[in-house]
């Protein structure tokens, strides 16, 4: 199991958010310190990403562990190999989506993606690497930099859940790729903390009482 990592009011990268975000800073006190884990199978983690897309989190966790329980416990290349598209497919994946975990697959038993290089490699090349199958883009790699790597500079301007917990803290609509990378710039080195906090305030119900400032 990966090592227990823990976010708090004593961590820099905590520091630096509050005292460059008000907003933000606010959202953080209101969640509080976290606790979380790194993605130890890198491979496994990108192939519930590929099930997850265009999914709520709910439905993905319940695909991706049926098809753990196809692999007997781990998602693996080895053990995706072993099972056919029609096993893949009743677990309620669709058809493009099974080519995509082949993609993967592929790409790995040939050694085209080599994820112990990736922890030598910057975010831009490493994107670049993943996105080149395809199936795979760049929120998908994104969220492997993010959960998997914990790499503490990835804004994930792509994902809806993201977006969810940025428009709370903000109070805004305007989700446009350029508006969101201008507002939170601010949020740099520490562009993954801060979605952390995000997604947390999301997954805990926070975001559904508008949010105050100095309340």
């Amino acid at each position: 199991m990966s090592e227990l990592k823990r976010l708090d009011d004593q961590s820099p990268a905590v520091q630096y958010l509050q005292s460059k975000d008000k907003h933000l800073g606010k959202a953080i006190q209101m969640v509080g310190p976290l606790e979380y884990r790194i993605a130890a199978n890198g491979y496994g983690f990108l192939v519930s990403q590929i099930i997850g897309q265009m999914l709520s989190n709910k439905v993905a966790a319940v695909l991706t562990q049926r098809l753990l329980t196809h692999c007997q416990g781990e998602i693996t290349a080895e053990a995706i190999d072993q099972l056919s598209d029609a096993t893949i497919r009743s677990i309620g994946v669709s058809r493009s989506k099974v080519t995509y975990i082949r993609n993967l697959t592929t790409a790995v038993t040939s050694q085209t993606i080599d994820f112990d290089r990736y922890a030598t490699m910057s975010d831009t090349a490493i994107i670049q690497d993943l996105t080149a199958i395809k199936g795979i883009g760049n929120w998908s790699a994104k969220m492997y930099l993010i959960f998997a790597l914990d790499r503490p500079n990835i804004l994930p301007y792509e994902d809806v859940a993201f977006l969810q917990g940025y428009g709370w803290v903000y109070k805004t609509t305007d989700y446009t790729a350029r508006t969101v990378q201008k507002k939170c710039q601010k949020w740099r080195p520490y562009s993954s903390v801060a979605a952390r906090y995000l997604y947390v305030a999301l997954d805990r119900g926070l975001t559904k009482e508008p949010f105050h400032l100095f309340k």
